[in-house]
């Protein structure tokens, strides 16, 4: 897999988190924490966005961004103007940071060590797409239940992702 083809998976799930969050009726939706629920869909999407500016943008891209994880799960009420930025945000670090980067890159180790581990960049990168994809299914059911609606926000096209 090359760079530009994570780019494509990591921007679609990008995508798909904007519109998830545009489709709660209010910002106090955004916040409620179920019962039984770890976590709000606006700290689910800090933690999302910081995740791939810490671990994108500024490992491979040298964005300087400094993450603060911490504060990904504890502020409360941010507006859904600044989550949407920060998701655009994200998008930006992704796809700038893996349109130049090389693709023999992808075979040499990361350059942090996550979870005790050390991976290859390619492997690694497939991990933050599966973990994207984990949580952006945890607000979709956060939605859906703090909203009462079934529907769908269109996720998973399978046209975002079609050779052009």
């Amino acid at each position: 897999m090359r760079p530009t083809e994570i780019s494509r998976l990591l921007t679609r799930e990008l995508a798909t988190l904007r519109d998830e969050l545009l489709a709660y009726p209010d910002e106090r939706a955004i916040w409620t924490v179920p019962k039984g629920v770890p976590n709000s869909a606006g700290n689910l999407a800090l933690h999302l966005t910081g995740n791939l500016r810490w671990f994108i943008g500024a490992q491979l891209g040298a964005t300087g961004y400094i993450r603060d994880r911490d504060a990904e799960f504890s502020l409360r009420d941010v507006p859904r103007a600044e989550l949407i930025a920060q998701v655009e945000a994200a998008t930006d670090d992704v796809t700038r940071t893996l349109a130049v980067l090389d693709p023999s890159s992808l075979d040499a180790q990361y350059p942090l060590e996550v979870g005790g581990v050390r991976l290859a960049t390619g492997r690694f990168l497939l991990h933050i797409e599966a973990h994207f994809a984990y949580h952006l299914g945890q607000l979709d059911y956060h939605r859906r239940v703090v909203t009462g609606l079934g529907t769908s926000v269109g996720a998973l096209p399978p046209s975002a992702l079609a050779d052009r």
